[in-house]
């Protein structure tokens, strides 16, 4: 024990009789590890913040909107338009094997919003009863429609959370009034913020039944069905059934408006499994690239340690030759100049990690969770521990080869060279 603390202590002042080389070194190698985990970190902010903005639509959305039929597959003259109706979304939850969910609603942008005390602007939709169940719209006031509302029709409305501000500042407004294009409309309900920042799109959202809304405020339009909806929007029976889902819906919707399922172009639609799931792959791609890249940078830096190593091991020629010659053995010579190169190493890594981390709390503290698409970068633990882990292989190899070569000396040979 006593042996392995003199040759600690002979390390440390090894290390410290080189200020300034051990300094540039050892802030070599904390700089790259340090980018590494930030460059990491950043790209694991884009990428949760991104499934965040997709999860505040909702879980496993796939949104199909109207679209036109092309004459022929890939061909965009003579297309002939056709509207979605409340009777495909009725089909597509009877007959889609692999739908588990679906609902449809009609967007009006055209629709005055008036209070007794203000107006407002914004979407009016009309929703059927399990739209909370697919998009994200939770209650912070109230309730949400029942059947009850929608079978009656009646005249009520659930408010975003910017359009209830609007309309009742400072005011309660679950249970008081609103008019709707002249329409009286009474508020059974106030959702809360959804999404960050400045992305206040479905804050100004407003919500009455769809029966009420087909009723009132239909689409309008020439030969536009009595039921059209703006959009179906629905849910596979699992995330990886997405594909599946699609093409039972593509063969319903195609069959009941009379054009063939396999024109692609004829559906509008975003699937957001499918955007997340490209999202994920981008990013997964960005690390690899950058944890190569950083691998890369780091086994550089071993090399600047080979060498300093060398050039320790050439300066302490005598010292290593009288230390032999008083009975130092080749394994206490090998020993202290492995732990020197793992030491330079090994502190450097922490020193960048501990950097990387302080940086990234800070930053997270400073932008908080409210920017749109960007979550704060994180400190990613398999990223941390690929970079130690390379630390570590790389300071063995920075410290065995000018140890080896300090501890192969022959006394005589060492104490005779100047």
């Amino acid at each position: 024990m006593r042996a392995l603390l003199d040759i600690f202590a002979q390390v440390f002042q090894s290390i410290g009789a080189n200020k300034l080389r051990s300094f540039l070194t050892m802030f070599g190698i904390a700089w790259g590890v340090a980018s590494l985990l930030l460059l990491i970190g950043l790209g694991e902010g884009f990428r949760s913040g991104q499934r965040r903005s997709l999860s505040e639509l909702g879980s496993d959305v796939i949104m199909l909107f109207s679209g036109t039929v092309p004459a022929m597959p890939n061909q965009h003259t003579g297309m002939r338009p056709y509207k979605l109706t409340l009777s495909d979304a009725d089909a597509i939850r009877a007959e889609a094997a692999h739908v588990r969910n679906a609902t449809a609603f009609i967007d009006r942008s055209d629709v005055k919003e008036v209070s007794e005390f203000s107006s407002a602007g914004g979407s009016v939709l009309g929703v059927e009863v399990n739209y909370p169940q697919i998009r994200n719209l939770p209650v912070a006031e109230g309730r949400f429609f029942d059947a009850g509302d929608e079978a009656q029709h009646r005249q009520v409305v659930f408010l975003g959370q910017k359009n209830n501000k609007l309309l009742f500042p400072g005011r309660p407004s679950v249970g008081s009034f609103i008019m709707l294009n002249g329409y009286r409309f009474q508020v059974i309900g106030v959702a809360p913020k959804i999404g960050r920042g400045n992305n206040d799109g479905d804050n100004q959202k407003i919500y009455i039944p769809l029966s009420t809304m087909l009723q009132l405020f239909p689409i309008l339009g020439e030969n536009v069905p009595a039921d059209a909806v703006t959009s179906i929007q629905y849910q596979p029976t699992t995330e990886d059934m997405n594909e599946a889902a699609k093409a039972d819906v593509h063969r319903i919707v195609a069959m009941r408006h009379g054009f063939d399922p396999s024109l692609t172009d004829a559906f509008e639609e975003w699937d957001t499994i499918k955007a997340n799931h490209t999202i994920g792959l981008i990013f997964t791609a960005m690390d690899v690239f950058l944890g190569g890249v950083g691998i890369v940078t780091l086994a550089l830096g071993a090399v600047g340690i080979i060498n300093i190593m060398l050039v320790t091991v050439t300066e302490r020629t005598k010292e290593i030759g009288l230390r032999k010659a008083l009975g130092a053995t080749n394994r206490s010579i090998l020993m202290q100049f492995f732990l020197e190169g793992i030491m330079l190493t090994g502190i450097s890594g922490l020193i960048g990690i501990a950097g990387a981390a302080t940086l990234m709390l800070v930053l997270g503290h400073a932008l908080g969770h409210n920017q749109m698409g960007f979550d704060p970068p994180r400190l990613v633990p398999w990223s941390a521990a690929m970079a130690m882990g390379t630390l570590v292989l790389c300071g063995v190899i920075a410290g065995i080869y000018p140890a080896s070569r300090a501890a192969m000396m022959q006394p005589v040979e060492a104490l005779r060279k100047e």
